[in-house]
C-alpha cells in the first residue's frame, strides 16, 4: 500500500460526505502519516548539522502552503482522492499542444473546448506558458517565472478562468514544472550575476575549470551541436556556470536545501492555478555527482519522492508525471522502488513503445518490438504510462543494442538505416523527416517530423500518388489504434488527429531555424477542421478514424490500465499481437500487421484464447463479424483488429 492509498483508507469516512469533511483535519492526518517519510528523505539528502533548521522550516511551511490552497481545490483534492487513480481509466485520452500554435492564447483554448469534446480528448498538456527570454528559450523551457504568464498567452486571470472551465467540462490539465534549471533571466540568476553569494549557491558555479573539467570527464552532451559542453563562462562574475541543456539554462543546485524549499513553494503556487498533473521536466538530471553521468542517480529519486511526499500532504489530488526519456529498466524506477514504490511518480512516458513502433514501421517487422516490450519490468499497479507516437521534441532511437544484435543486425548499421529511412536518405522511403543533433563523429542523430509526414502522407500528396496515400492513412490509423488500446493514457500531439504535415515556416525565424524540432510543431489547421464533414479529404478520414477509436476505447472497460496486458507470439515476424484481459468472458485481442503484404495468423492462437466463438470472429473497430473458413486468418496490409470475446 503506497502513501496515497493509505490516505484514502484513513479518510474513508470523511470522504463519504465531502461537504462536511474538515479539510484541515485531513491535512493534519496526511502530515502525521507522511512526516516520518519526509524526514527520512530530507536527511538522506541534507546531512550537515546546519540542515536541521531547514527541516524545521519545511515542516512549518507545509501548513502555510496548505492554507494558500484555494478551498475549491482542497475539495477537489478530496474528490480525486475518493475516486482513486482516475489516470488509469479507459475514459482518459490526452492531447499535447502549444497554446499559441493551437489557437492564439489561453482564451482561445477555452473557446476550443467543444473541439476537444467532439474528438473525445479530456486531458490536456499545454506546453510552457510562463514568461521566458525573448530570443532563444528552448520552446519555453528556459523559465523566467514559474507562475507569471507570458502576456502573449494571457495572464493569471485567464489561466484561472480556463482551469475553471476545464473542470466544468471534465477535462484534466497538465503543465510543466521545469525543475532542473531556470533561465539566466530568472530572479535568482539575476541576483547571482550581481555577485550575490547566496543566490550563486542556488546554482553550480566555479571560479576556474578544475571542478567543471572533473564533471565533464563523465558528463554526456545533451545538445552537442548547438550547445557543446556542460558549463558556460560568465565574465561579469568570472564564474563557470553549469548549463547541461543550453547556455541560457542554469542548472539548479539541489545540494542546497534552500533550493528545495523555494522550489516546493514555486510548485504549490503553480498548481494552485488549478493544475491536475505536474510534468516534472528533465527530472533524471536533478542530482549531479562527479564521476557519474549525473542522470538517474539515487539522490534524484529521493529528491522526487521528497517533492511527492510534501505535495501529497498539501494537495493529494495532484498527480506527478516523470519526463525521463531513459531505458525501460531506468524509467520504471521513477514510479518508486522498494518502500518508495508508488510514492514517486504516478505516470511516465512510454518512450520505448514509441521508438519501437517507428522501428517496426521502417523494418516492417515486429521482432525487436516484441522482444523489447516483453522484457520491460512490471510497473507498480498504481501507476500508468503515457503512450505516444511523438511529442514536441525529436524521436530518439532508444533501442537496446543487445536485442538488436540478437536478431542478427549490426546495431550501428541498424540505427543508420533508421535515420536514412526517416530523414530522406533512401529514395524509396515514403518518410519526410529531418535530422536533429546529428553527431558527425558517430553518425548518431535524432529524428524530427510530423506523424503524417514521417508515415508518407506528405510525399504521397506531393507526388499525387493515390496508392501511397492509402497506405499512409492505414499506417497513421494503425499506430494511433495501438496507443489507444495499449495500457495507459494515449497522448496525441495536436494536429496529428488531422494528418497535419511538416511546417517549414520555422526556417524564416532567426531564433528557430537552427532547431529542426520546429518542423513538427505546426499550427493547428482549423481550415481542415471546418472541412471534416467532407469524407474524401485525408484529414477528415484520419480525424473520423481516430474519433471512432477513442469512442470505442471509452466503451471498453478492459482498456483501463490494471497491468492487464499480455503479449502473444504470432509466429509471424510482421505481426504484433497483445491482449487486454478482463473477466473470463471479457478481453480484447489487438492484432496489427506492419507489412505492406497480407500476413497469415494461425487461428489456433485465437481459439486457445477464446476469441473464436462457434467459428466466428468479431472486430470492434469495423463492427464486423465473420465466419472462419480455415485454420488460418489473413491480416491485410497495415490492418488493425480489436477482436472481442463478446
Amino acid at each position: 500500500m503506497n502513501q496515497l492509498e493509505l490516505h484514502r483508507k484513513l479518510a474513508l469516512k470523511d470522504l463519504e460526505d465531502l461537504q462536511s469533511a474538515s479539510t484541515e483535519n485531513l491535512f493534519r492526518q496526511r502530515l502525521q502519516t507522511n512526516l516520518p517519510l519526509i524526514e527520512e528523505l530530507f536527511f538522506s539528502l541534507y546531512t550537515k548539522p546546519e540542515h536541521k533548521s531547514f527541516f524545521k522550516k519545511l515542516e512549518k511551511s507545509l501548513f502555510e502552503l496548505f492554507q494558500k490552497r484555494p478551498e475549491e481545490l482542497q475539495l477537489q483534492d478530496l474528490r480525486l482522492l475518493k475516486e482513486g487513480n482516475w489516470y488509469q481509466s479507459n475514459n482518459i485520452v490526452g492531447m499535447q499542444l502549444y497554446v499559441d500554435l493551437f489557437h492564439k492564447n489561453l482564451k482561445g483554448i477555452e473557446e476550443k473546448i467543444p473541439y476537444f469534446k467532439e474528438l473525445g480528448v479530456n486531458f490536456l498538456h499545454l506546453m510552457p506558458i510562463t514568461t521566458r527570454p525573448a530570443g532563444e528559450n528552448d520552446g519555453g523551457y528556459a523559465v523566467n517565472s514559474y507562475t507569471d504568464i507570458d502576456p502573449k498567452y494571457g495572464d493569471k486571470k485567464s489561466l484561472l478562468k480556463l482551469t475553471s472551465k476545464l473542470r466544468e467540462n471534465g477535462i484534466y490539465l497538465m503543465l510543466d514544472f521545469v525543475v532542473n534549471h531556470t533561465s539566466d533571466e530568472y530572479p535568482w540568476a539575476k541576483k547571482a550575476l550581481k555577485g550575490n553569494k547566496t543566490y550563486q549557491d542556488y546554482y553550480y558555479m566555479f571560479p576556474d575549470r578544475q571542478i567543471p573539467d572533473a564533471f565533464e570527464a563523465s558528463l554526456p552532451e545533451v545538445f552537442p551541436t548547438t550547445s557543446p559542453g556542460n558549463f558556460t563562462y560568465r565574465p561579469e562574475i568570472s564564474q563557470w556556470v553549469m548549463t547541461v541543456f543550453n547556455s541560457y539554462q542554469w542548472d539548479l543546485n539541489y545540494t542546497n536545501p534552500r533550493v528545495f524549499l523555494e522550489m516546493l513553494a514555486n510548485l504549490v503556487e503553480m498548481i494552485n492555478s488549478g493544475i491536475d498533473v505536474v510534468r516534472f521536466d528533465a527530472l533524471a538530471f536533478l542530482w549531479k555527482k562527479i564521476g557519474t553521468n549525473s542522470q538517474n542517480l539515487p539522490e534524484a529519486h529521493q529528491l522526487i519522492s521528497l517533492f511527492r511526499m510534501c505535495l501529497q500532504v498539501v494537495a493529494p489530488g495532484v498527480v506527478f508525471l516523470a519526463e525521463a526519456i531513459v531505458s525501460p529498466h531506468d524509467i520504471v524506477k521513477y514510479f518508486g522502488e522498494g518502500k518508495r514504490e508508488g510514492n514517486e511518480c504516478d505516470i511516465a512516458y512510454n518512450a520505448s513503445l514509441m521508438s519501437l513502433l517507428w522501428n517496426s514501421i521502417a523494418t516492417k517487422k515486429t521482432l525487436l518490438l516484441q522482444k523489447s516490450l516483453k522484457n520491460v519490468p512490471q510497473k507498480p499497479r498504481s501507476s500508468t504510462w503515457i503512450n505516444y507516437l511523438r511529442c514536441h521534441d525529436d524521436i530518439g532511437l532508444g533501442l537496446d543494442d543487445g536485442y538488436i544484435a540478437q536478431l542478427g543486425w549490426d546495431p550501428w548499421l541498424h540505427r543508420k538505416f533508421l535515420i536514412d529511412y526517416y530523414c530522406q536518405g533512401l529514395d524509396w522511403s515514403p518518410a519526410v523527416g529531418y535530422k536533429f543533433m546529428e553527431n558527425l563523429a558517430t553518425g548518431d542523430s535524432r529524428i524530427t517530423g510530423s506523424c503524417a509526414s514521417l508515415l508518407g502522407l506528405e510525399k504521397a500528396l506531393r507526388n499525387e500518388d493515390s496508392e501511397t496515400l492509402l497506405v499512409s492513412l492505414k499506417k497513421i490509423l494503425m499506430l494511433h489504434g495501438i496507443i489507444l488500446s495499449f495500457g495507459g493514457i494515449p497522448m496525441i500531439y495536436a494536429g496529428d488527429e488531422l494528418g497535419t504535415l511538416n511546417d517549414y515556416s520555422y526556417l524564416d525565424n532567426e531564433h528557430k531555424k537552427q532547431d529542426s524540432r520546429w518542423v513538427n510543431r505546426p499550427s493547428q489547421n482549423w481550415e481542415a477542421v471546418a472541412q471534416i464533414s467532407e469524407p474524401e479529404r485525408p484529414s477528415s478520414q484520419i480525424f473520423s478514424g481516430i474519433r471512432h477509436m477513442i469512442a470505442l476505447r471509452k466503451k471498453t472497460d478492459v482498456f483501463q490500465d490494471q497491468n492487464n496486458l499480455i503479449f502473444h507470439d504470432p509466429r509471424n515476424p510482421h505481426l504484433f499481437v497483445y491482449e487486454r484481459t478482463g473477466r473470463e468472458s471479457e478481453g480484447v485481442l489487438v492484432i496489427a500487421n506492419f507489412d505492406e503484404s497480407p500476413q497469415i495468423l494461425d487461428a489456433g492462437l485465437l481459439t486457445d484464447l477464446g476469441y473464436i466463438k462457434e467459428g466466428n470472429l468479431r472486430d470492434l473497430l469495423s463492427g464486423r463479424q465473420w465466419s472462419l473458413m480455415s485454420s488460418l486468418v489473413q491480416i491485410d496490409p497495415y490492418q488493425l483488429l480489436w477482436l472481442t470475446k463478446a
